[in-house]
């Protein structure tokens, strides 16, 4: 199953992001990579490695981020991966990462989420 690391300048809005998508998709390999390791504001190296690392598997792992340093900071840390399947993607934070754990739950694989991914910013909400 294609694991989740949802990067994030909040590590309050991170783990509700998992914890949203634990409701819709309980068996969702996903991971919250939010905050500095002192509970502030910001992105952490050390924290998205490690939540890549805890989610990894040969299906690969797609990283979702909020917005600008979420990006570099998570650009950084795959080119620590580069012989393994990890890759971001642009999207909404929350939509995503819904649409990616119930794809990935329901047996999409890699390429296939990703694409799914690629829609979800034009969906309309009404």
């Amino acid at each position: 199953m294609v694991g989740f690391v949802i990067v994030s300048h909040s590590e309050n809005l991170a783990k509700s992001v998992v914890e949203l998508t634990s409701m819709m998709a309980p068996s969702a390999s996903i991971a919250a990579a939010g905050g500095l390791e002192d509970g502030n504001f910001g992105t952490s190296f050390e924290k998205i490695q490690a939540a890549i690392e805890s989610v990894y598997s040969e299906d690969g792992v797609l990283v979702l981020m909020d917005m600008g340093s979420a990006v570099m900071t998570t650009e950084m840390v795959i080119e620590m991966f580069e012989d393994k399947k990890v890759e971001m993607v642009d999207c909404p934070l929350v939509e995503g990462a819904v649409v990616a754990t119930i794809d990935s739950v329901g047996g999409m694989d890699f390429e296939t989420i990703k694409a799914d991914l690629a829609k979800v910013g034009t969906a309309k909400k009404f």
